[in-house]
């Protein structure tokens, strides 16, 4: 397993890849774009993964994922990957202004798209034809050539997980991951995808990426805790996540973190939260703790790339980057596990 981070900015950025991480990632929100962040880290790393996790999928057309990449494989060749998640239903029709049913479908033909984009030869027509995209382009000048970017999808329920192993090259993870739903829901999911009658043909497993809730402060270890118990409340307040509250029997914190979130009250909210579903999703407390967390907790990793991710709500800016920067200390502890 790789250790990874979300882009910390270049300062934190340059020591994280000098300290051993291999792989930074890139989110999207409304007040940062998921490949102008991996221009930043491909300007500043020299060797370390780059890639966004996730990139929106239907908030910009498959020409413009793939000319993004090649853009950046100009000066990352080998080190790239896209992450691309389907969105929330609330986010595609009233943020980006497009369709927001049949994810499923949509993202499955976006893949095959974009791939069509990505693996043009100079000289060939680049032709896609489906009921979401259709591409015919004659691109005369010699700018194109085939390009072997690993295409993963945001996978949180079964379907989209089986959807990941049938038509992408693998998975990123939610930060809610636990052992329970990596094992019992999403692996056998991409593997049934992966094992039907996709696209691979028997090729290599799908890839795993994954986030990892991670608050380390040897100083002010309860802080940390709960800063990770806001954000695991935060994330659960999305009803997309009932199979999952219902799988792991945590129905009635949940309704209560729930009723908080309407009511405003944040710190209800992380009340809520239990010791349990702390241990089972949370990297947190001191750098101790969160050691002993990762040695017992080795079947909810992500087998191939695990970003040590900051609790971003309701924590400021600098508190993220000291997160991050204690992060670091976690690099021999996962190298160990591996």
């Amino acid at each position: 397993m790789r250790f990874g981070m979300p882009w910390p900015g270049r300062d934190v950025g340059r020591e994280a890849e000098r300290a051993g991480v291999s792989a930074f990632c890139a989110g999207e929100f409304a007040d940062h774009d998921a490949y102008l962040t991996v221009a930043d880290i491909v300007a500043n790393t020299e060797h370390a993964l780059a890639g966004p996790a996730i990139a929106y999928a239907f908030a910009r057309t498959p020409y413009a994922h793939a000319t993004a990449l090649r853009h950046l494989h100009a000066q990352a060749p080998g080190r790239l990957f896209l992450g691309l998640g389907s969105a929330a239903f609330r986010i595609n029709r009233d943020w980006l202004g497009v369709p927001p049913d049949r994810p499923v479908e949509r993202i499955t033909e976006t893949v095959g798209a974009v791939r069509a984009w990505l693996h043009a030869e100079n000289g060939e027509r680049v032709r896609h034809s489906g009921e979401f995209h259709s591409l015919d382009a004659d691109v005369r000048a010699p700018v194109l050539g085939r390009l072997d970017i690993p295409v993963l999808l945001a996978a949180f329920n079964t379907r989209m997980a089986t959807t990941a192993g049938r038509v992408a090259d693998g998975v990123v993870g939610h930060g809610l991951f636990t052992d329970t739903w990596w094992n019992e829901v999403v692996r056998p999911s991409v593997d049934r995808g992966h094992e039907g009658d996709g696209d691979h043909d028997g090729g290599p497993r799908p890839v795993e990426h994954g986030w990892i809730i991670t608050a380390v402060d040897d100083a002010a270890p309860e802080r940390a805790v709960a800063d990770a118990r806001r954000m695991i409340a935060f994330y659960l307040t999305v009803k997309t996540y009932d199979p999952y509250v219902a799988r792991h029997g945590w129905g009635e914190p949940v309704a209560r973190l729930r009723a908080a979130f309407r009511a405003g009250d944040t710190d209800a909210m992380a009340r809520a939260v239990t010791d349990e579903m702390v241990d089972e999703i949370a990297v947190c407390g001191t750098t101790a703790d969160a050691k002993d967390t990762l040695a017992r907790r080795a079947g909810s990793l992500p087998r191939d790339v695990g970003y040590f991710a900051p609790p971003s709500f309701l924590v400021s800016p600098r508190r993220r980057a000291a997160y991050g920067l204690a992060a670091l200390g976690l690099i021999g502890s996962v190298a160990d596990e591996g």
